[in-house]
């Protein structure tokens, strides 16, 4: 949520050295500051060819992640749309594959939600700080997101144009995916986004009010991988993409991203 003005205020004096009764041309100063901004948590994901040999499944596609980002003081929380076999469900996954879960590594696109062997619903996380969560679908991450108050940003994952441009499959993916969403964008702030340029032009289409656009500014510089690297070489950037005054940022770190505001906004 954004930190109130009554806070940052606070900071701002603690910060300027200013006391009570200063004069109002010093108090001023606090007016200065800039807008703080709403804080999108994202789970870091290790970068280069090889990054899912390294990840740990910090993504917050599960009700354990979305806890977590409330409690961090994340005011919304970016996850991942994926698709089962034939569009039939929507769900809460980072990656293409099963890679990461219980049971034998497969498409996501080759297995049923609940039907069969194998089944995503089924199947536990195997390691990383989410280790024995299961994947969500789509419903359930939205209704749990609403009741901690936090916006969803939903990407949905270029590895469902298959299906979403598959004659047989698309109408059903699609109501997969814009169902859920449309039945509960009156009660809660959902966008949504896509890196593949298609998804990005239906959506546009579909949810054409819903658009992510600037919102959720990428603010921090530091290449994620495993372990985890410190938070303190963001710092810099964290700086100047703050200096202007964007409405909403989007970091891999977002307790220390609030902490680290405390005093610079208001």
């Amino acid at each position: 949520m954004r930190i109130t003005t009554a806070l940052c205020a606070a900071g701002a004096v603690l910060a300027t050295g200013a006391t009570v009764g200063a004069t109002p041309a010093a108090a001023s100063g606090v007016s200065a500051l800039p807008r703080c901004p709403l804080v999108f948590g994202h789970g870091g994901y290790p970068e280069g060819a090889n990054g899912w040999a390294k990840d740990q499944m910090r993504q917050p596609n599960n009700v354990r992640g979305l806890d977590d980002q409330k409690s961090w003081g994340a005011a919304g929380v970016e996850a991942d749309v994926q698709l089962t076999k034939e569009g039939t469900k929507a769900v809460m996954w980072h990656n293409s594959t099963t890679h990461g879960l219980t049971g034998t590594q497969q498409k996501l696109t080759d297995i049923w939600w609940t039907y069969g062997a194998g089944n995503l619903a089924g199947r536990r996380i195997t390691r990383g700080p989410y280790q024995g969560e299961r994947v969500y679908s789509l419903r359930q991450w939205l209704d749990h997101a609403r009741s901690l108050g936090l916006v969803a940003l939903l990407e949905i994952k270029p590895e469902t144009k298959p299906v979403l441009t598959n004659p047989k499959f698309a109408a059903k993916g699609w109501k997969e995916i814009s169902d859920p969403i449309r039945e509960r964008q009156g009660k809660q702030r959902i966008m949504v986004y896509s890196n593949d340029p298609w998804i990005q032009g239906e959506l546009a289409k579909r949810h054409p009010s819903l658009l992510k656009g600037s919102a959720g500014r990428w603010t921090d510089s530091v290449h994620w991988t495993e372990p985890a690297p410190s938070w303190k070489g963001n710092v810099s950037q964290w700086q100047a993409v703050l200096n202007q005054s964007p409405g909403s940022v989007m970091t891999n770190y977002p307790k220390e991203y609030r902490a680290w505001l405390r005093g610079k906004c208001r």
